[in-house]
């Protein structure tokens, strides 16, 4: 089984969001949509430096992450069209089991508010502070 097979198995037995993996340190996630990633990157962005990630799904933002914290490899059960392209624009190697013109939201609805937050924004820069807002939205919505 290769690094990445482990990763995805891992990802499913567990039921994590995530797992990321650097340097032989694995890490195992669990928050809902692209709050992981943002604290990762906030918090310890060398880990995600050349690190293999395995995850559910990827939609735009998270691939703006993971592009903005210079993965290696990344695999997705679920990834949006404009995810992938971001990913492969970048060079990292992809993976995924299934492609979907985007990621809908939480009650299957309509799109994912980040998604459609980061629609138009070409470079992954753009789209930090973005998603930035977004996050900081959310938690204090959820403090209230």
């Amino acid at each position: 089984m290769s690094e990445l097979e482990e990763l995805i198995e891992i990802l499913h037995a567990g039921n994590y969001s995530c797992v990321i993996e650097h340097q032989n340190e694995r890490r195992t996630f669990t928050q809902r949509g692209v709050a992981d990633l943002y604290d990762l990157y906030q918090t310890c962005p060398e880990f995600l430096a050349n690190a293999r990630v395995a995850d559910k799904v990827i939609g735009k933002g998270a691939a703006a992450l993971l592009v903005l914290g210079k993965a290696a490899t990344v695999y997705a059960d679920v990834i949006s069209t404009p995810a992938r392209e971001i990913l492969q624009e970048a060079g990292i190697e992809l993976h995924f089991r299934q492609e979907v013109p985007h990621i809908e939201n939480r009650t299957k609805t309509g799109w994912c508010p980040l998604e459609t937050a980061c629609l138009d924004l070409k470079n992954v820069r753009e789209m930090f502070p973005v998603i930035q807002a977004f996050i900081t939205r959310i938690r204090n919505s959820r403090q209230q």
